[in-house]
């Protein structure tokens, strides 16, 4: 959420950045609801001093016996205590009004974003590994003879409906490994705290780490008003909501492997064929909460954590830095990670690591107490894939499949395999 003092103050920084945005909202609009709000305020604290003044004249004119003067003075203690808590009433809904239009704005980008319509016109910072050329035509993940009888989305659709997918045999347990794989070098090698976290959470988080109002039809709510997780970046990061922490509690770095859900409202026709876009998957997320000052230096560890899963993994990448008209609601800054895909003959994203500033913590009233002294300031919050796991079981599958329709596996997975190296053309480690 945006902090009401800084479009006060520079109204003309806060209408440019809406203007990248494709926001409507003008800071024109935002402020006359704040001075609404603010005059209520002091119509309420006016009425609030002129009742105090007449009670204190009350006593009086009882002691002197001036029994007209009492009833006056009687009728308005009653009047402007009605007032004050008519005014009060209005401030509120005023307040109520400008947190609502805040709470759907999108955050601000950094000056150093790049300026742009969508993906197409994202700026690419690194590029890591060689495609591998293939000596015969390389398939898609969900075509490939060692993968189709472990990756079944017939009956996975027959269960639960079309985006969903039944992993079985080796196949699961690849995918597992990637997982394995994924927390135990963010726990032993990049310094995160492992979490498990609920994937149930109520409406205070989502708002927290911006899903609601504005993203509600891309998540799931039950009936007992309860959303599931789009990623555990909504668990981890509302863990410091509604809290002051010590300066020395930062940074605090979490990571959770969890399933996500989503319902991809705005995905239709998009990636329908094999398991790259589902309403249930699992993700390794990363989430980092910092010290204004740290929040960059944050932004960039981050990144090569994701980066360096990758490269483990022996997969091509690219890392972009997301222009303007890409950029995520809540995100000040993001870098997507997009892993090759020799099936499709592209790049696509395994990650997004964004920096939110201190948009998400205003959100949720996280602070921490300056070592120094001084009134609590609002912490930073980072987060992002570390990695989604089922891409990148895509991904290890399609750039290590072999003619006879076999696939090697990476190196790195094989203590998680019990030391086996290859999916043969059947489905079986080997």
């Amino acid at each position: 959420m945006h902090d009401i003092r800084m479009i006060r103050e520079t109204p003309e920084v806060f209408d440019a950045a809406m203007k990248l945005r494709k926001s409507d909202v003008s800071s024109r609009e935002v402020l006359a609801i704040d001075a609404a709000r603010r005059a209520k305020i002091s119509e309420a604290e006016n009425a609030k001093a002129e009742q105090n003044a007449a009670s204190k004249e009350v006593g009086a004119a009882k002691a002197k016996g001036d029994e007209a003067e009492f009833e006056r003075l009687r009728a308005l203690v009653a009047e402007k205590k009605a007032d004050v808590a008519r005014l009060n009433d209005e401030a509120k809904a005023e307040d109520a009004k400008l947190a609502d239009l805040l709470m759907g704005l999108p955050n601000i980008p950094y000056d150093d974003v790049p300026e742009g319509a969508d993906e197409e016109d994202n700026v690419e910072i690194n590029r890591w590994g060689t495609p591998r050329r293939f000596p015969f035509e390389p398939k898609e993940h969900y075509d490939l003879p060692s993968v189709q009888s472990g990756m079944d989305f017939e009956t996975a659709a027959k269960l639960s409906g079309a985006r969903f997918v039944l992993l079985s045999g080796a196949i699961a347990r690849i995918h597992r490994a990637l997982a394995q794989f994924m927390i135990n070098t963010h726990v032993d090698e990049n310094g995160l705290t492992e979490a498990w976290t609920p994937v149930l959470v109520n409406d205070a988080s989502m708002y927290g780490t911006n899903q609601l109002p504005k993203f509600a039809e891309d998540s799931y709510q039950t009936t007992e008003g309860m959303w599931l997780i789009p990623t555990s970046e909504v668990t981890l990061t509302n863990i410091v909501r509604d809290v002051v922490v010590d300066e020395g509690y930062l940074p605090r770095r979490y990571t959770a492997h969890s399933q996500c859900f989503r319902s991809e409202a705005g995905s239709a026709g998009r990636d329908t064929a094999g398991m790259l876009r589902q309403h249930q998957f699992e993700k390794v997320e990363m989430v980092s909460i910092t010290h204004p000052d740290k929040s960059e230096d944050e932004h960039k560890r981050m990144t090569r954590c994701a980066e360096k899963i990758l490269e483990e993994l022996l997969l091509p990448y690219r890392t972009v830095t997301l222009c303007h008209g890409d950029l995520g609601f809540g995100a000040r800054r993001t870098h997507d990670i997009e892993v090759w895909l020799p099936g499709q003959g592209k790049y696509r994203e395994i990650s997004s690591v964004s920096t939110c500033g201190d948009f998400q913590a205003r959100r949720m009233n996280a602070r921490f107490k300056p070592e120094g002294g001084g009134k609590p300031e609002f912490v930073h919050t980072l987060n992002g894939s570390g990695l989604a796991v089922g891409r990148a079981l895509i991904a290890v599958l399609e750039n290590g499949q072999m003619a006879d329709g076999s696939v090697e596996l990476p190196v790195a997975l094989q203590p998680y395999l019990g030391g086996k190296s290859t999916l043969d053309p059947f489905g079986t480690l080997i």
